[in-house]
């Protein structure tokens, strides 16, 4: 079977129960307590992979990956994934439970990317304008590139806007050619 299918099987019948339970906020944050561990630690990926650790490594190493205050259904989840021998597709099970929930919940995922730091109250502006726009939750993350030199880039859902210093002397070089 497809990986991505195994997946997406995995992540909504997690969150069936998730909701079932009254804990699909919790999990949602282990899940991308989860995902995050396997973005900033990618030997977690080849050590739950290795097929001669036992499974009781696999399942402490999984479950601490989920943060400090893991639920009871994540930890069964985990379990479960491990007794089945998934534990391969754990990190895209993450992912699309994270996916899932959001579609679930209409949260939007929005990023400002500007070349300095900007204040609270402008990172609170822009959350509010695509909050006003998309009519949902919006889960907000500001990021500073130098690089872009000035001006800024608004990402959320499928839209980007690109006001930066960077892509406007890019345009202008392409129009020189």
């Amino acid at each position: 079977m497809d990986i991505g299918v195994i997946s997406v099987r995995y992540a909504r019948a997690l969150l069936k129960s998730a909701l079932q339970e009254g804990c699909d906020d919790k999990v949602y944050l282990d899940m991308a307590t989860l995902a995050k561990a396997f973005v900033d630690v990618p030997q977690l990926k080849h050590t739950v992979n290795n097929p001669t650790l036992s499974q009781d490594i696999k399942k402490q190493l999984l479950v601490t990956a989920c943060g400090k205050d893991i639920t009871p259904l994540t930890k069964r989840f985990v379990e479960l994934v491990l007794k089945e021998g998934r534990e391969t597709v754990m990190m895209f099970i993450a992912s699309s439970y994270i996916t899932l929930y959001r579609k679930q919940k209409n949260i939007i995922h929005g990023k400002l990317i500007t070349a300095t730091t900007v204040s609270p109250a402008t990172e609170q502006r822009m959350k509010e304008i695509i909050q006003s726009k998309t009519k949902g939750t919006v889960e907000f993350l500001a990021e500073v590139n130098p690089d872009i030199i000035g001006g800024f880039i608004l990402e959320y859902d499928t839209y980007r806007m690109d006001a930066s210093v960077q892509s406007q002397l890019r345009n202008i070089l392409k129009t020189l050619k």
